[in-house]
């Protein structure tokens, strides 16, 4: 349990200012910062390019693979390999992503990494697990999943799996979330 008030509003922000890369919003967040994740939406086109694609139409889906590279927005997932289940009535309509491989999600300044990721596009839910490291500027934050809903703008990071990252970062085996937070100079 987290005690020190200084800590405790470092993490709220560290959380709010990634929060699918920076699409959370909590009651500790300036103005600034809520209009930035206001401005968002999770219904903007998405880009891809990678190494190699392979159209699996049977299936309704694409696998992407070799340095995929996946936008929406100012949102950028990164990975070594990604499913992108889809929905064909006319159009085509993407349901879901499942990465592997060096996961990645930056947006601006922040940065979410881990073994593996989702992003469930119906539920508008993305999850990241296996060794999940956040950076934004220099505080961090690891963990074994984080799970971030675009609907309610709610993020949280646990232990669950919690294992090396890759990157030389590392989290706990214990389960436990750790983190370092910047504190104000006096």
């Amino acid at each position: 349990m987290i005690r020190t008030p200084h800590i405790r509003t470092a993490m709220i922000s560290l959380l709010a200012g990634f929060g699918a890369a920076a699409l959370v919003a909590t009651a500790f967040e300036t103005r600034v910062q809520a209009q930035q994740i206001a401005s968002f939406s999770s219904d903007q086109p998405v880009n891809f390019a990678a190494d190699q694609i392979e159209l699996q139409d049977r299936q309704k889906r694409v696998v992407l693979s070799g340095n995929v590279v996946i936008n929406q927005g100012d949102m950028r997932l990164t990975a070594a390999r990604t499913t992108v289940a889809y929905a064909d009535a006319g159009t085509l309509t993407i349901q879901r992503i499942d990465a592997t491989g060096g996961v990645v999600v930056t947006r601006g300044n922040e940065r979410a990494q881990g073994s593996a990721g989702v992003y469930d596009f119906n539920s508008r839910v993305i999850v990241l697990s296996g060794g999940v490291a956040l950076r934004r500027g220099t505080d961090t934050l690891n963990g074994g999943r984080l799970t971030i809903d675009l609907k309610t703008g709610r993020s949280s990071v646990d232990g669950r799996g919690a294992a090396p990252a890759t990157g030389g970062t590392t989290t706990t085996s214990s389960g436990r979330v750790t983190g370092s937070f910047s504190v104000p100079q006096q």
